[in-house]
């Protein structure tokens, strides 16, 4: 017999983990689903210059990472570089969530404070969905791999937090707007503290975890650091052969997997182009069950477990978490908080 629905729901574990690594595609899903109320569009390296209102400063043909690169090269206290840097971190601070629940809501509640969701988008969505339902329940832990225009970070006090806040009580301490932008030939990102402390964080919880989903980002020749510096921390895929790697990505499978084939153990991934098909929608915050339940079960027939998928089209947050609301209360009973 199949592990029924409500039972799934009543089995709660304290692990494993689960990684969620967020590329542009997850952002661009997210607003194409809900708008940004701004009306702004989410750009691409193809179209950057266009959208973000470069065009004065760069040649729209050329990729903008490529270009951005070469002029850091050249002089990276140039007028042209500085007021690049200006106008991208403008454009994407002025980005919000509509208030409407968006893909990003979704995320920060499948998840619990075992796992960790690491981006590289520049755009606030994340932190805004993360602030916005905390109050609904425990989220997962956040990584800000190519930083944030919602973050910063003080050196003094090693420390990140809401950019352009202070520290302390005194306002002698300011959460300074973390670096968006590198070039592309290197990277370097031990270079800065904050982009360290994020990457760190990252590997180690690779390190631990049993489930990884990449959402929407493409591994592209732009990042061959960042790909080495999670592989480093995933380690030779022929150790992780209980471990299960998952795609969601609108591109073919076949390129997908090719990409990512550093990470995958034979056969053990799951690969899909929709959110809500994904582990994250069929078995919100109980992916680590459903992982035990199928690699590790008590017994036979607990392979099988009834999926709870989560419904696309909430009104509101409010429904959102109600809907959310027997799954976190199951948890709080484990830890004992109720």
């Amino acid at each position: 017999m199949r592990m029924s629905r409500d039972e799934g729901i009543r089995r709660v574990y304290d692990g494993p983990s689960h990684v969620v690594i967020l590329g542009a595609g997850a952002s661009i899903a997210s607003t194409l689903r809900n708008p940004d109320p701004s009306g702004k569009a989410l750009p691409s390296m193809l179209n950057f210059v266009d959208v973000v209102g470069l065009g004065d400063l760069l040649d729209p043909e050329e990729n903008f990472e490529s270009a951005y690169s070469r002029l850091h090269t050249q002089d990276p206290t140039s007028s042209t570089v500085l007021e690049a840097e200006r106008r991208v971190a403008d454009y994407f601070s002025g980005m919000t969530l509509p208030e409407t629940p968006t893909l990003y809501d979704y995320l920060m509640l499948a998840l619990r404070p075992k796992d960790l969701v690491a981006t590289f988008n520049w755009d606030p969505f994340l932190y805004q969905a993360f602030c916005r339902n905390s109050k609904a329940g425990g989220m997962p832990h956040l990584s800000f791999l190519h930083g944030s225009v919602a973050i910063g970070y003080s050196e003094r006090a090693h420390k990140a937090g809401p950019a352009g806040w202070y520290v302390d009580r005194a306002c002698t301490d300011e959460y300074v707007p973390s670096r968006l932008l590198y070039p592309v030939a290197q990277k370097n990102y031990n270079s800065d503290e904050f982009i360290a402390h994020e990457w760190a964080r990252l590997q180690g919880w690779l390190e631990r975890s049993r489930r990884v989903t990449v959402f929407g980002y493409s591994a592209p020749e732009t990042d061959v650091e960042a790909v080495d510096l999670m592989s480093g921390g995933w380690g030779d895929p022929t150790d992780r052969n209980l471990e299960q790697f998952e795609i969601v990505d609108v591109q073919p499978e076949e390129a997908v997997t090719a990409r990512w084939r550093r990470f995958i153990h034979t056969h053990h991934y799951d690969y899909c182009t929709d959110y809500f098909e994904s582990s994250l929608g069929q078995f919100p915050r109980r992916t680590g069950e459903r992982f035990m339940h199928q690699f590790l079960p008590t017994t036979p027939e607990e392979a099988v477990q009834e999926p709870n998928p989560v419904p696309r089209d909430f009104a509101t947050l409010h429904d959102l978490w109600d809907w959310h609301r027997p799954l976190i209360e199951r948890e709080n009973i484990r830890d004992g908080s109720e």
